[in-house]
């Protein structure tokens, strides 16, 4: 046992000073289309360019990232299986299996809540704000987390935030509260970008609406990407490859379907390269999700931005998930897995269940889904050097939802992870078990404090969260 609280979040670490650094905001330009670049050594001067030195002594920056899911999880489901007595994260459950690999990189939090907003609709809205939702005002309580970190840490790159959210389906659609969790007034919603062409050109894209279609954003920028290497060195010039070939990767993954017959007339040398994604959003919803987490990848890892917000659904989703193996009915009505009739105003009026063990079964198929799919965007994460750490290290990455227990909206013991070690400010790979509820506040300011956001309160909260 220990005598007092640690610190979750550590902070106040001291930068290196480095000698006539490459501007940090390179980027490569072509005739409509502008690529920023990862973090190279030649960016962090020639007296800290072996492994060990640029370890110690690059202070890459943090990347913020709320990844938001509805309808809660059945009780149980986001317990750990097993944690040593210093909280040590030992092993997940089953249905947290797909984020086994990456225990180490996750602080699993427990008996946090959103005191002031709750349910599908406000607390959706408040998720990132702390405060209450007025409806009739559209008032959200206050500034949302990620715009607040968004004025400081955006004024370092080209977008100052990127807002991603996936499209939604059923009955609450275009439900205003449903679908916003970033908020750059009290009552000023951010607009989401839905489709993966749309997020792709406003971080890599057209300069003009002239630009052809058919033209690679890599195409237009590959010129000054070849003098560029011939002026650094070995490390970078890897570097520059496989960030260039991962945007490449983007682009034929979205443009494939449409696009063989040009792929195939294309010079041999280019066609491991991808192409600019098309209009529309892709069919199935799996590949549709990690496109989108890739654009999330891409944009951390060329610095287009720093701080993202991305809804994995709506608040209040309806969406058929029937393309995972034991799952019938929509989402919202399988969270309330306690009736099973079928016949409730929730349900489709088309499906019923066997029993509560079959329905709460299919609920956590569903959740255990979509921690597939974030697996996938931290193994990509992972994958990713940056000053000779993983990216994922320089991330602090708010995963969860707005509701506990699905069936009865409860607001106490949200599911929320952090995964990433905010450059080596958060503690990862524990449990952190609040003895009392614990307002969600709190973990946003331990958040922002340590990317480096001047801010001493939020949403009533002026002490970080502690590890006890």
């Amino acid at each position: 046992m220990k005598n007092s609280p640690r610190p979750l979040f550590k902070l106040g670490n001291s930068a290196v000073p480095v000698r006539k650094p490459i501007s940090r905001r390179l980027m490569l330009r072509g005739a409509t289309a502008a690529v920023g670049l990862p973090l190279l050594e030649c960016m962090m001067g020639s007296s800290i360019r072996s492994t060990q030195a640029v370890q110690t002594a690059a202070k890459p920056p943090v990347r913020l990232c709320y990844l938001y899911f509805p309808n809660g999880v059945a009780p149980g489901s986001w317990d750990p299986v097993q944690t040593s007595d210093q909280s040590d994260l030992k092993a997940l459950n089953q249905w947290m299996a797909p984020l086994e690999k990456h225990k180490d990189n996750l602080l699993l939090l427990r008996n946090v809540w959103t005191p002031r907003g709750n349910g599908h609709g406000a607390g959706t809205a408040t998720w990132l704000t702390a405060g209450g939702y007025d409806p009739r005002k559209i008032d959200a309580g206050g500034l949302s987390a990620d715009q607040l970190a968004a004025k400081t840490l955006g004024t370092q790159t080209m977008l100052p935030s990127l807002e991603l959210s996936l499209e939604g389906e059923g009955f609450f659609s275009n439900s205003l509260p449903r679908n916003t969790i970033s908020w750059s007034e009290n009552n000023t919603p951010v607009t989401r970008e839905t489709e993966p062409r749309a997020v792709f050109d406003r971080m890599f894209g057209s300069t003009g609406q002239n630009r052809a279609v058919q033209k690679s954003t890599l195409d237009l920028v590959l010129e000054e990407a070849n003098q560029l290497k011939r002026k650094i060195g070995r490390n970078d010039n890897r570097k520059i490859d496989e960030y260039l070939e991962s945007i490449r990767a983007v682009e034929r993954r979205m443009d494939f379907s449409q696009k063989k017959s040009e792929l195939a007339e294309q010079n041999p040398e280019l066609k491991k390269f991808m192409k600019r994604p098309e209009a529309g959003i892709p069919d199935d919803h799996g590949e549709y999700m990690r496109l989108m987490y890739d654009m999330l990848v891409l944009a951390f890892w060329s610095d287009a931005t720093r701080v993202s917000t991305y809804m994995l659904d709506h608040g209040q989703s309806n969406r058929y998930f029937n393309f995972i193996d034991g799952v019938m009915g929509t989402w919202h009505a399988i969270s309330h897995w306690r009736d099973t009739s079928g016949k409730t105003e929730d349900d489709d009026g088309k499906h019923s269940w066997i029993s509560r063990d079959q329905k709460q079964q299919m609920y956590n198929r569903i959740v255990m889904w979509h921690h597939r799919q974030f697996g996938y965007f931290l193994d990509r994460l992972t994958s990713i050097e940056e000053a000779g750490r993983p990216l994922l290290d320089q991330c602090s990455i708010l995963y969860g939802s707005s509701l506990a227990d699905g069936h009865s909206h409860q607001a106490r013991n949200l599911p929320l992870l952090v995964a990433g070690k905010a450059g080596g400010h958060c503690l990862t790979g524990k449990v952190s078990n609040f003895k009392r509820s614990t307002s969600m506040s709190r973990l946003h300011l331990s958040m922002l404090q340590s990317a480096g956001v001047p801010v001493k309160e939020f949403g009533g909260s002026n002490s970080p969260l502690e590890f006890g």
